[in-house]
């Protein structure tokens, strides 16, 4: 288990946009399982429908890349490289996440080609799958960004 001050050596999101806050299971280079809670208090339900508060998709996807990059990058992302998310692919959306749900994410490694890796993740509430897709990655050097 991988409680939030070792997540915090490891990827590079911070609050309030950091959403993993604990791993469960660990194999580097092959699998992941981890937990983010949902609260009320996260800033994008006051727009993300007042009244009828539901986690944004994208942010579910985020939630799973960030798990996604402690299984190709264990030991923790070096200084002048990003893990960037390149694919969004099949990524459905089953059931909304609300307040107050708990969600396990399991992220399986299926391809790497070259510098590409592919991971199978599956988001669930209480055993029963809320969404599901695959994302695809790879690393940049962090000074790339800014320059065009």
């Amino acid at each position: 288990m991988m409680l939030i001050d070792e997540i915090n050596q490891r990827i590079k999101q911070r609050p309030p946009f950091q959403m993993i806050e604990r791993v469960l299971e660990l194999e580097p280079n092959k699998f992941a399982k981890g937990l983010k809670n949902v609260s009320v208090n996260e800033p994008y339900f006051q727009g993300h429908f007042p009244g009828t508060p539901i986690m944004p998709g994208v942010l579910i996807v985020e939630a799973s890349a960030q798990l996604c990059s402690l299984v190709f990058d264990a030991s923790g992302t070096k200084e002048d490289e990003l893990n960037v998310l390149l694919k969004v692919d099949g990524f459905k959306f089953l059931k909304p996440v609300i307040p107050g749900d708990q969600l396990i994410i399991t992220v399986t490694k299926t391809k790497e080609i070259g510098p590409l890796v592919t991971l199978d993740c599956k988001v669930e509430v209480e055993s029963q799958v809320f969404a599901k897709g695959s994302l695809t990655f790879t690393k940049i050097p962090k000074d790339s960004v800014y320059s065009r």
